[in-house]
């Protein structure tokens, strides 16, 4: 299925490659091509050969005009320039066709792109097995290889959104590594074509976005660097309409590299650098005799609309969190130019390491629902459909004699208004309900299915408001509605809560104030920060009053993970001194039971000793705990 893809030809008016599945219009259909009597098919030959023709007699005419004659050419070098020719403009029809395909939906795709794959294997391997002959006689030039080994990458990127297998970042990470190391890009600068130019800019704009996903900080530091460098060139010597646009991105990667918390170990002054992408030992195993579902989660949405959040390349801060901790490690892949397009049968499509997911950013309610429907439709049997909303809150206008699914507010979906001052809406009438909100009873035709829902919002409460009509499993984990006034400022970072889901450990650091300590201290807490998870699975899976829904989802590993996560977030946020309102508290739908979860004194126990393993035990609560 499509998961978050954006196809890669970009908008004229976008500078960086986009990251998401959001559209400004419905993707355009394609036209059937019916070969009923033959027709089509000979009509198409007949305009590729004259297309061949056309790029031959080009090439040839560039060879004349530079002192060689036609006849002198061999007619084994005047194929091979042929060839070439057909092949690059064959693949260039085939990538920019990607721009056509369903942006949702799993079979309409992959034989598209297996083609696609196909044709830019032939033409990497063709060029070089004649480059010679290529740069004698079509003046092939170093930044045009560069173009194809880019594409390249972009297809392995853009196979990794379509189906969050992680192998392929890696191997789109070797092809835009590949064009630095070798300087493909090099003579650009010296040539009077700033459309050369900006195609390295947006080159070096791929590559850091696949460099941030895999988390290799140290190369995007230096690829900002060079970035930098190559705008200031580029604005000096080109009077250009989008200079403004591109020190936008300049701006825009800095402030989302900065946006994480830093952790600098003493011992040798360096910083952390972890992934939290699930590893082999990252959730707590089922130990024997533990009873839980056999749900797996198949498909998620990741749903991003903060007014204001650190974003680059059209994924915010909380996006990026929670899209990794929905994803395995990645492996490297056995062969470099794998054709993952045809790796499957659209019959018998093989079970997936990491669930599919859809990025969306700052969607209208009609694309919301459009991708959500898509998810809910094509959801296999014995599966979850996870939602994950970080978006602003909507609250309700007027009070309302009923409490229905649709009176107590939600989160805000995109719209052509203007929104004024953070969370603050346009008011409405108030007897009518906010449009571009998405509401608790919008989610209702959905709990037909398995439902595992995240909301991140200043009005997160509304969802706690359901009612599971269809007797499937259905949980809601809610965020704080507001932090303390000593974190608010913090909330163009990103939010406390999802930082928790994503890295529980460096959100407990953050909370206790702490940016640095030694090597053996930070591997120390990790070590007991696991035995917590061991611990909090034992409490949901060993209590006697809890709602059976969680116990169905906690068979599966990325949602027990979350789970623990969550319960260790909220135990945290009750016990510190500053966490004081309720407010500042998570909640969730079912409830869960507090005195054998997140307030249990074993529990409690556990995050005093992690505190004073890190001597900062005098920032949380001593008087919730018994004696022991």
């Amino acid at each position: 299925m499509v998961r978050g893809a954006r196809q890669p030809q970009q908008p004229r008016s976008r500078l960086v490659p986009r990251l998401t599945g959001t559209v400004e219009k419905p993707p355009r259909k394609r036209k059937s091509r019916v070969r009923g009597n033959g027709e089509s098919g000979e009509n198409q030959s007949q305009g590729e050969r004259e297309h061949k023709q056309e790029e031959t007699e080009f090439a040839l005419n560039e060879i004349m005009s530079s002192g060689g004659a036609e006849d002198d050419i061999p007619q084994g070098e005047r194929k091979t320039v042929t060839d070439f020719c057909y092949l690059l403009d064959k693949s260039k029809q085939l990538f920019n066709g990607l721009r056509d395909l369903p942006q949702y939906g799993q079979k309409q795709w992959q034989s598209y792109f297996g083609r696609t794959f196909d044709v830019y294997t032939k033409l990497w391997k063709f060029q070089q097995q004649h480059r010679q002959v290529l740069d004698n006689r079509y003046g092939l030039k170093r930044w045009q290889i560069g173009e194809i080994a880019s594409k390249i990458g972009q297809l392995y990127y853009h196979y990794y959104l379509r189906t969050s297998e992680t192998s392929y970042l890696n191997e789109a990470f070797s092809f835009y590594s590949a064009i630095r190391q070798r300087s493909y890009y090099s003579q650009v600068n010296k040539e009077d074509r700033p459309e050369l130019v900006v195609k390295k800019l947006r080159y070096y704009a791929r590559f850091i976005v696949v460099c941030l996903l895999l988390n290799k900080m140290d190369v995007v530091k230096d690829l900002v660097k060079e970035l930098s460098d190559e705008i200031e060139d580029y604005t000096h010597r080109f009077n250009t309409e989008d200079q403004v646009e591109w020190n936008l991105v300049l701006q825009e990667v800095a402030a989302f590299i900065e946006a994480d918390p830093v952790m600098v170990l003493n011992d040798d002054n360096t910083i952390v650098i972890t992934s939290n992408r699930l590893a082999e030992t990252g959730a707590p195993l089922l130990e024997q005799g533990m009873i839980v579902g056999q749900l797996s989660l198949a498909d998620a949405l990741i749903i991003g609309n903060c007014n204001n959040q650190v974003k680059f390349s059209e994924l915010t801060v909380d996006m990026f969190r929670m899209l990794q901790a929905l994803e395995r490690e990645p492996m490297n892949l056995a062969s470099q130019m794998n054709k993952p397009g045809m790796q499957e049968s659209a019959d018998k499509p093989t079970r997936r390491e990491n669930p599919h997911k859809y990025l969306l950013y700052k969607p209208t309610f009609s694309q919301l629902y459009t991708f959500l429907a898509a998810s809910f439709k094509e959801l296999p049997a014995n599966s979850v459909l996870l939602i994950y909303l970080s978006a602003t809150g909507v609250f309700p206008t007027g009070r309302s004699d009923s409490e229905g699914p649709y009176d107590f507010g939600g989160v805000l979906t995109n719209s052509n208004r203007d929104i004024i001052n953070g969370d603050a809406i346009h008011k409405r009438n108030q007897s009518h309900k906010e449009m571009h909100c998405l509401h608790p009873g919008d989610l209702y035709p959905f709990t037909r299915k398995p439902l595992f829902i995240i909301v991140d919002s200043s009005n997160s409460v509304a969802y706690k408001n359901f009612t599971n009509l269809f007797g499937q499993p259905l949980v809601c984990l809610l965020s704080p509605t507001a932090y303390p006034k000593a974190l608010q400022d913090q909330s163009q970072r990103g939010s406390l809560f999802t930082l928790f889901l994503n890295n529980p450990l460096m959100a407990f650091l953050f909370v206790s104030g702490l940016s640095s300590m030694r090597r053996g201290l930070w591997e120390k807490c990790q070590e007991y920060l696991r035995k917590i998870n061991r611990d909090i699975a034992q409490l949901l899976t060993h209590s006697r009053s809890i709602d059976q829904a969680f116990l169905q989802f906690f068979g599966d590993e990325f949602l027990r993970l979350l789970l623990t996560r969550f319960i260790f977030c909220s135990a945290t946020m009750r016990m510190h001194k500053i966490f004081r309102e309720t407010r500042n508290y998570p909640e969730s739908y079912p409830q869960l039971p507090r005195d054998e979860t997140v307030e249990n004194p074993h529990l409690q126990k556990h995050i005093l000793e992690l505190a004073s393993i890190l001597d900062v035990r005098n920032v949380f609560l001593e008087s919730t705990i018994d004696d022991y």
